[in-house]
């Protein structure tokens, strides 16, 4: 039996603010075990909520901002992701930024760029503890994928035309992917939400931006950081080790070579 065949399974629920789905390929799939594993993932992501929120007043997020928490002596989780912040900024070369302007001038730390990511790769890594089950977790369209099996099948991951969204419209791209990360930046579904940090302006000169890789933290990141980027960033994104990239802008579909047998359309 391959991994095309085996049994499937999938779960959503609403975290963070969005669906999260778990997604799972193998012989135990109807098992009380997986069910509390996947029961154990999900406790597990609204904790991170709990932690991370912007939105609420008792977050540690909130309480740091507030000047009521110190990091060090934070959740070290918080810690944890204070640290990939800061390289996510030296990575980018300041194009991806965690400190933002908040609604009362000044600026206040919001790590969200990064959390969403790491929770979903933090998730799948939790259920490949489930020997011999293909995971995949999607946190709003961000994708992080694990494979069970030596001879584990790629899962066909679509990527969504900004111009043509919604069930049934044909995607830009399919990708193979069996271990790592994909994510997706843009403008359709959130508008310009996000600002160049070195301008202040929102970050309109593409439309989207996917990035695949090993890890769906830096896939993420790097994606928010080529939007900033605009029309520059194919080419930063064809220099990254290990990761490629699709953008779409004023030249149409653009993806660097590793991504450019995927594009399925002009």
């Amino acid at each position: 039996m391959t991994t095309l065949t085996m049994p499937r399974r999938a779960w959503v629920e609403q975290v963070m603010g969005l669906p999260i789905s778990i997604h799972l390929r193998g012989p135990s799939v109807r098992n009380v075990d997986v069910d509390e594993c996947v029961q154990a993932t999900y406790d597990e992501l609204r904790a991170i909520d709990l932690l991370f929120s912007t939105y609420r007043p008792d977050s540690e997020v909130s309480r740091f901002n507030r000047g009521e928490l110190a990091l060090a002596d934070a959740h070290p989780l918080l810690r944890e992701v204070a640290v990939l912040c800061d390289l996510a900024r030296r990575r980018t070369h300041g194009c991806f930024q965690s400190w933002l302007p908040n609604p009362d001038g000044g600026t206040w730390w919001d790590p969200s760029g990064v959390v969403k990511g790491w929770a979903a790769e933090r998730a799948a890594h939790r259920l490949s503890r489930l020997a011999g089950h293909d995971v995949s977790v999607n946190a709003g369209g961000d994708i992080a994928v694990s494979p069970g099996r030596y001879d584990s099948t790629p899962w066909r991951i679509a990527v969504e035309d900004p111009d043509r969204r919604g069930p049934g419209g044909p995607p830009l791209a399919v990708v193979p992917l069996a271990a790592g990360g994909i994510a997706t930046s843009g403008t359709s579904a959130r508008g310009l939400h996000i600002h160049d940090p070195h301008t202040g302006r929102p970050a309109d000169k593409v439309r989207a931006v996917t990035v695949v890789g090993p890890s769906l933290v830096w896939a993420d990141v790097y994606a928010t950081a080529a939007m900033v980027m605009g029309p520059a960033a194919l080419d930063w994104l064809e220099s990254l080790a290990e990761y490629d990239g699709l953008v779409v802008g004023p030249q149409g579909v653009q993806a660097t070579s590793g991504l450019s047998a995927t594009v399925t359309q002009g």
